[in-house]
Protein backbone atom coordinates (compact mmCIF):
# COMPACT_ATOMS: atom_id res chain seq x y z
CA UNK A 1 0.00 0.00 0.00
CA UNK A 2 2.92 2.52 0.64
CA UNK A 3 4.28 1.88 -2.69
CA UNK A 4 1.43 2.29 -4.34
CA UNK A 5 1.47 5.92 -2.53
CA UNK A 6 4.70 6.48 -3.34
CA UNK A 7 3.98 5.76 -7.21
CA UNK A 8 0.90 8.14 -6.70
CA UNK A 9 3.23 11.19 -5.42
CA UNK A 10 6.16 10.23 -7.81
CA UNK A 11 3.27 10.43 -11.07
CA UNK A 12 1.44 13.13 -9.24
CA UNK A 13 -2.08 11.22 -9.71
CA UNK A 14 -2.72 12.98 -6.01
CA UNK A 15 -1.97 16.17 -7.23
CA UNK A 16 -3.57 16.98 -10.80
CA UNK A 17 -3.36 20.59 -11.10
CA UNK A 18 -0.66 19.67 -13.99
CA UNK A 19 -3.01 17.53 -15.63
CA UNK A 20 -6.00 19.95 -15.84
CA UNK A 21 -3.65 22.69 -17.15
CA UNK A 22 -2.79 20.79 -19.90
CA UNK A 23 -6.32 19.21 -19.94
CA UNK A 24 -8.18 22.62 -20.24
CA UNK A 25 -6.57 23.40 -23.68
CA UNK A 26 -6.93 20.08 -25.03
CA UNK A 27 -11.07 20.47 -24.76
CA UNK A 28 -10.88 24.08 -26.01
CA UNK A 29 -9.21 22.98 -29.33
CA UNK A 30 -11.55 20.12 -29.65
CA UNK A 31 -14.43 21.96 -29.27
CA UNK A 32 -12.97 24.86 -31.70
CA UNK A 33 -12.45 21.85 -34.30
CA UNK A 34 -15.56 20.52 -34.27
CA UNK A 35 -17.51 23.65 -33.69
CA UNK A 36 -18.45 23.01 -30.39
CA UNK A 37 -20.13 19.39 -31.07
CA UNK A 38 -16.82 17.11 -30.75
CA UNK A 39 -16.93 13.20 -30.72
CA UNK A 40 -17.25 12.07 -27.32
CA UNK A 41 -15.36 8.86 -27.37
CA UNK A 42 -12.57 11.15 -28.77
CA UNK A 43 -13.40 13.73 -25.95
CA UNK A 44 -12.83 10.76 -23.34
CA UNK A 45 -9.83 9.20 -24.94
CA UNK A 46 -8.08 12.75 -24.53
CA UNK A 47 -8.73 13.26 -21.33
CA UNK A 48 -7.52 9.88 -20.50
CA UNK A 49 -4.38 10.87 -22.65
CA UNK A 50 -3.44 14.07 -20.94
CA UNK A 51 -3.59 12.46 -17.68
CA UNK A 52 -1.81 9.30 -18.33
CA UNK A 53 0.79 11.32 -20.92
CA UNK A 54 1.19 13.92 -18.14
CA UNK A 55 2.49 11.66 -15.51
CA UNK A 56 4.61 9.83 -17.35
CA UNK A 57 6.12 13.30 -17.93
CA UNK A 58 6.20 14.16 -14.35
CA UNK A 59 7.94 10.58 -14.06
CA UNK A 60 10.68 11.26 -16.49
CA UNK A 61 11.08 14.91 -14.80
CA UNK A 62 11.63 13.57 -11.36
CA UNK A 63 14.22 10.77 -12.97
CA UNK A 64 16.35 13.68 -14.76
CA UNK A 65 15.99 15.75 -11.64
CA UNK A 66 16.84 12.69 -9.19
CA UNK A 67 20.11 14.50 -8.56
CA UNK A 68 19.09 18.22 -8.19
CA UNK A 69 15.87 17.54 -5.95
CA UNK A 70 17.46 16.72 -3.14
CA UNK A 71 18.58 20.38 -2.58
CA UNK A 72 15.64 22.22 -3.16
CA UNK A 73 13.53 22.86 -0.29
CA UNK A 74 10.04 21.90 -2.18
CA UNK A 75 11.43 18.88 -3.69
CA UNK A 76 13.88 16.91 -1.55
CA UNK A 77 11.07 14.55 -0.25
CA UNK A 78 10.30 13.49 -3.41
CA UNK A 79 9.60 9.75 -4.06
CA UNK A 80 13.15 9.73 -6.47
CA UNK A 81 16.03 11.54 -4.03
CA UNK A 82 14.25 10.39 -0.59
CA UNK A 83 14.65 6.79 -2.03
CA UNK A 84 11.19 5.24 -1.57
CA UNK A 85 11.23 4.98 -5.38
CA UNK A 86 14.16 2.79 -7.42
CA UNK A 87 15.76 4.43 -10.50
CA UNK A 88 14.71 1.09 -12.01
CA UNK A 89 11.18 1.52 -11.24
CA UNK A 90 10.46 5.24 -12.12
CA UNK A 91 11.92 4.08 -15.77
CA UNK A 92 9.53 0.70 -15.83
CA UNK A 93 6.09 3.50 -14.44
CA UNK A 94 7.38 5.47 -17.25
CA UNK A 95 7.03 3.01 -19.66
CA UNK A 96 4.28 2.12 -19.12
CA UNK A 97 2.27 5.31 -19.11
CA UNK A 98 3.41 5.88 -22.02
CA UNK A 99 1.72 2.59 -23.49
CA UNK A 100 -0.92 3.60 -22.14
CA UNK A 101 -0.97 6.81 -23.72
CA UNK A 102 0.19 5.21 -27.02
CA UNK A 103 -2.69 2.73 -26.91
CA UNK A 104 -5.27 4.97 -26.59
CA UNK A 105 -4.06 7.44 -29.43
CA UNK A 106 -4.36 4.06 -31.30
CA UNK A 107 -8.40 4.86 -31.26
CA UNK A 108 -7.68 7.76 -33.45
CA UNK A 109 -6.35 8.14 -37.28
CA UNK A 110 -3.23 7.76 -38.60
CA UNK A 111 -2.33 11.49 -38.52
CA UNK A 112 -2.88 11.80 -34.89
CA UNK A 113 -1.03 8.44 -34.15
CA UNK A 114 2.22 10.22 -36.12
CA UNK A 115 1.93 13.42 -34.51
CA UNK A 116 1.68 11.90 -30.94
CA UNK A 117 5.82 11.20 -31.45
CA UNK A 118 6.27 14.38 -31.42
CA UNK A 119 4.48 15.33 -27.91
CA UNK A 120 5.83 11.99 -26.54
CA UNK A 121 9.79 13.77 -27.78
CA UNK A 122 8.69 17.27 -26.17
CA UNK A 123 7.75 15.36 -23.02
CA UNK A 124 10.47 13.74 -22.99
CA UNK A 125 13.20 16.63 -23.76
CA UNK A 126 11.32 19.20 -21.28
CA UNK A 127 13.00 17.80 -17.84
CA UNK A 128 16.51 18.34 -19.51
CA UNK A 129 16.39 21.60 -20.82
CA UNK A 130 16.79 23.16 -17.24
CA UNK A 131 20.72 22.28 -18.02
CA UNK A 132 21.21 23.85 -20.94
CA UNK A 133 18.92 27.01 -21.28
CA UNK A 134 17.38 29.62 -19.52
CA UNK A 135 14.24 28.69 -21.15
CA UNK A 136 12.62 25.27 -19.89
CA UNK A 137 9.34 26.58 -19.10
CA UNK A 138 9.01 27.11 -23.68
CA UNK A 139 9.81 23.58 -23.83
CA UNK A 140 7.05 22.68 -21.35
CA UNK A 141 4.98 25.47 -23.34
CA UNK A 142 5.42 23.45 -26.53
CA UNK A 143 4.92 19.87 -24.85
CA UNK A 144 1.81 21.66 -23.06
CA UNK A 145 0.45 23.01 -26.58
CA UNK A 146 1.15 19.61 -28.87
CA UNK A 147 -2.19 18.30 -28.36
CA UNK A 148 -3.98 20.82 -29.46
CA UNK A 149 -2.89 19.73 -33.65
CA UNK A 150 -3.38 16.62 -32.35
CA UNK A 151 -7.04 17.10 -31.06
CA UNK A 152 -7.94 19.12 -34.38
CA UNK A 153 -6.20 16.46 -36.42
CA UNK A 154 -8.67 13.39 -34.78
CA UNK A 155 -11.79 15.39 -34.88
CA UNK A 156 -11.23 16.12 -38.71
CA UNK A 157 -9.81 19.98 -38.94
CA UNK A 158 -7.52 21.10 -41.23
CA UNK A 159 -3.73 21.19 -39.77
CA UNK A 160 -2.97 24.33 -41.75
CA UNK A 161 -5.94 26.38 -39.72
CA UNK A 162 -4.56 29.56 -38.83
CA UNK A 163 -7.26 29.47 -35.40
CA UNK A 164 -5.04 26.46 -34.77
CA UNK A 165 -1.50 27.55 -34.54
CA UNK A 166 -3.15 31.13 -32.92
CA UNK A 167 -4.14 29.03 -30.03
CA UNK A 168 -1.04 26.87 -30.08
CA UNK A 169 1.11 30.20 -29.51
CA UNK A 170 -1.67 30.96 -27.09
CA UNK A 171 -1.47 27.94 -25.07
CA UNK A 172 2.21 27.83 -24.98
CA UNK A 173 3.03 31.84 -23.96
CA UNK A 174 0.00 31.31 -21.33
CA UNK A 175 2.43 28.11 -20.14
CA UNK A 176 5.30 29.92 -19.77
CA UNK A 177 3.64 32.67 -17.71
CA UNK A 178 2.17 30.62 -15.21
CA UNK A 179 4.87 27.98 -15.09
CA UNK A 180 7.28 31.34 -13.90
CA UNK A 181 4.90 31.89 -11.48
CA UNK A 182 6.29 28.46 -10.59
CA UNK A 183 9.75 28.50 -11.17
CA UNK A 184 10.06 31.81 -8.98
CA UNK A 185 9.22 29.67 -5.56
CA UNK A 186 12.44 27.74 -6.11
CA UNK A 187 14.37 30.12 -7.95
CA UNK A 188 16.26 31.12 -4.68
CA UNK A 189 17.44 27.09 -4.22
CA UNK A 190 18.02 27.50 -8.32
CA UNK A 191 20.00 29.95 -7.85
CA UNK A 192 22.13 27.94 -5.18
CA UNK A 193 22.74 24.83 -7.42
CA UNK A 194 22.79 26.77 -11.39
CA UNK A 195 19.44 25.73 -12.27
CA UNK A 196 17.97 27.60 -15.36
CA UNK A 197 14.40 28.73 -15.58
CA UNK A 198 12.78 31.56 -16.95
CA UNK A 199 12.67 33.34 -13.08
CA UNK A 200 15.97 33.43 -12.99
CA UNK A 201 16.72 34.42 -16.24
CA UNK A 202 13.71 37.07 -15.91
CA UNK A 203 15.02 38.81 -13.06
CA UNK A 204 13.61 41.73 -11.49
CA UNK A 205 11.40 41.91 -14.85
CA UNK A 206 9.80 38.91 -13.91
CA UNK A 207 6.10 39.72 -13.23
CA UNK A 208 6.26 42.61 -15.94
CA UNK A 209 7.24 39.56 -18.63
CA UNK A 210 4.84 37.53 -17.38
CA UNK A 211 2.43 40.07 -17.80
CA UNK A 212 3.04 40.72 -21.03
CA UNK A 213 3.13 37.23 -21.96
CA UNK A 214 -0.75 37.05 -20.64
CA UNK A 215 -1.60 40.15 -22.74
CA UNK A 216 -0.54 38.53 -26.10
CA UNK A 217 -2.34 35.17 -24.63
CA UNK A 218 -5.37 37.16 -24.34
CA UNK A 219 -5.24 39.11 -27.61
CA UNK A 220 -4.93 36.29 -29.53
CA UNK A 221 -8.15 34.15 -28.15
CA UNK A 222 -10.31 37.30 -28.79
CA UNK A 223 -8.33 37.23 -32.08
CA UNK A 224 -9.48 33.37 -32.62
CA UNK A 225 -12.70 34.70 -31.25
CA UNK A 226 -13.27 37.10 -33.79
CA UNK A 227 -12.08 34.82 -36.67
CA UNK A 228 -14.52 31.77 -35.67
CA UNK A 229 -17.35 33.91 -35.46
CA UNK A 230 -18.04 33.14 -31.58
CA UNK A 231 -20.58 34.97 -29.33
CA UNK A 232 -20.47 36.97 -26.11
CA UNK A 233 -20.02 34.32 -23.69
CA UNK A 234 -16.59 33.07 -24.88
CA UNK A 235 -15.74 36.94 -24.69
CA UNK A 236 -17.28 37.10 -21.60
CA UNK A 237 -15.20 34.30 -20.29
CA UNK A 238 -12.07 36.19 -21.98
CA UNK A 239 -13.13 39.51 -19.47
CA UNK A 240 -13.08 37.05 -16.73
CA UNK A 241 -9.81 35.85 -17.73
CA UNK A 242 -7.79 39.13 -17.52
CA UNK A 243 -9.76 39.57 -14.05
CA UNK A 244 -7.97 36.46 -12.97
CA UNK A 245 -4.58 37.06 -14.37
CA UNK A 246 -4.93 40.78 -12.36
CA UNK A 247 -5.48 38.66 -9.52
CA UNK A 248 -2.60 36.55 -9.67
CA UNK A 249 -0.18 39.47 -10.36
CA UNK A 250 -1.67 40.97 -7.01
CA UNK A 251 -1.41 37.96 -5.43
CA UNK A 252 2.66 37.68 -5.99
CA UNK A 253 3.69 40.88 -6.00
CA UNK A 254 5.88 40.32 -3.37
CA UNK A 255 6.92 37.59 -5.01
CA UNK A 256 6.54 35.08 -2.01
CA UNK A 257 6.83 31.29 -2.23
CA UNK A 258 3.15 30.74 -1.54
CA UNK A 259 1.52 33.37 -3.04
CA UNK A 260 3.42 32.89 -6.34
CA UNK A 261 2.56 28.82 -6.03
CA UNK A 262 -1.31 29.95 -5.40
CA UNK A 263 -0.83 32.67 -8.57
CA UNK A 264 0.30 29.56 -10.09
CA UNK A 265 -2.81 27.20 -9.39
CA UNK A 266 -5.30 30.03 -9.93
CA UNK A 267 -4.47 28.90 -14.03
CA UNK A 268 -6.76 25.75 -13.43
CA UNK A 269 -9.69 28.58 -13.09
CA UNK A 270 -8.49 30.23 -16.14
CA UNK A 271 -8.68 26.90 -18.35
CA UNK A 272 -11.88 25.82 -16.84
CA UNK A 273 -13.52 29.36 -17.41
CA UNK A 274 -12.47 29.86 -21.38
CA UNK A 275 -13.67 26.34 -21.69
CA UNK A 276 -17.63 27.50 -19.86
CA UNK A 277 -17.15 30.35 -22.24
CA UNK A 278 -16.96 27.93 -25.50
CA UNK A 279 -19.42 25.51 -24.32
CA UNK A 280 -21.73 28.46 -23.70
CA UNK A 281 -20.89 30.25 -26.97
CA UNK A 282 -22.11 27.18 -28.33
CA UNK A 283 -25.40 26.28 -27.18
CA UNK A 284 -25.89 30.28 -27.51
Amino acid sequence: MNKLHDYADLTRFNRPIGSLLLMWPTLWALWLAADGWPQWHLVIIFILGVFSMRSAGCVINDYADRKIDGHVERTKNRPLPSGRVSEKEALGLFSALVLLSFLLVLFTDLHTILLSFIGLGLAALYPFMKRYTHLPQLFLGLAFSWAIPMAYSAQGGNLLDPQLWMLFLANCLWTIAYDTYYAITDRPDDLKIGVKSTAVLFGQYDLLIITCLQAIMVSLLIWIGVLAQLHWPYFLSILVTVILFFLQLNKAKNRERLPCFHAFLDNNRVGYCIFIGLTLNYLV
